[in-house]
């Protein structure tokens, strides 16, 4: 069943991905009303996110950010399609990476590093974006996707401009066999988190399971931490900024780096909200159930 729903889908993927940008916008477009305004996808869990996150807001500003989400996903999913047949010149324009001083000097220090961020902005670019603009060689963790033949043109992809990617379970196998290399392994660290290992806080005014591990790799190997702030400068373009959270981490305290990185991200999403994966279930666990 899987290679039949891919070799079907096959056809319109790749006739996504070669259209011209305008074309591609103008899809997305007519994809958001069809998924927005005639199916509803999502709806019930993008609202009840939006309503729990934003008790203040009135029923007018929540849609508006409900709205406007739905047509940034749309743009989001277009985009990574795109990325199949996207040029290096594409990808460099498309997604600016402001290097540093201090990261291009840690670099020459040979100290690997530790990078965090969330599903906000276009996250699948970021990754080109910081290849194709940075010394590092950057290891992107990720969860495979359940159909084979998805997973491998995702790793093709995600793959093409030289990111390496890394099964979340093999994290640890792999980040000591690339310990003699300067690498930059990068965590979207925002999804929810097992109950049973979670590190527990209140992000968008709800109690928040949080994922420990990028703590935990941190201190053991001591990279530095660096938070990357995904900008959308308009339709079709990114700029990423890095920002240095904890030089040393194995002298902050418990969960001081966990904390931090979800007060960074969530000071982002309150400026601009609509760029944010709502549509993700979040809050699905309970705090209580896992006591």
């Amino acid at each position: 069943m899987g290679a039949l729903v891919y070799y079907i889908t096959l056809p319109f993927i790749y006739f996504i991905a070669v259209l011209p940008f305008p074309l591609l916008y103008a899809f997305s477009t007519v994809t958001c009303f069809i998924m927005r305004d005639l199916i509803g996808y999502r709806k019930a869990v993008v609202l009840q996110n939006l309503k729990n996150s934003y008790p203040d807001k009135s029923p007018q500003e929540i849609d508006a950010i409900y709205r406007k989400f739905y047509a940034y996903l749309c743009d989001l999913i277009f985009e990574t399609i795109k990325t199949l047949t996207m040029t290096e010149k594409e990808a460099r324009e498309r997604c600016v990476f402001h290097n540093t001083p201090w990261l291009d000097a840690l670099h020459a220090e040979h100290k690997s590093i530790i990078v965090v961020m969330g599903h906000y902005g276009n996250w699948e670019w970021a990754g080109p974006g910081f290849t194709l603009h940075s010394k590092y060689q950057l290891v992107v963790i990720y969860r495979p996707l359940s159909n084979p033949y998805f997973e491998n043109m995702m790793r093709r992809t995600r793959t093409k401009f030289g990111t390496r990617i890394t099964p979340v379970n093999s994290t640890l196998r792999d980040m000591v066999s690339f310990r003699n290399e300067v690498t930059a392994t990068a965590f979207i660290a925002d999804q929810a988190a097992s109950q049973e290992s979670a590190y527990w806080t209140n992000f968008m005014n709800q109690d928040t399971a949080v994922f420990t591990g990028p703590e935990k790799i941190a201190k053991k190997f001591n990279y530095p931490v660096v938070y990357m702030n995904i900008k959308r400068v308009k339709r079709g373009y990114y700029e990423v900024f890095p920002e240095l959270m904890f030089e040393n981490p194995k002298a902050t305290a418990d969960n001081e780096i966990l904390e931090s990185f979800t007060r960074r991200l969530e000071k982002e999403i309150i400026v601009e909200p609509y760029t944010w994966l709502w549509s993700h279930k979040r809050w699905k666990y309970s705090r209580k159930k896992s006591e």
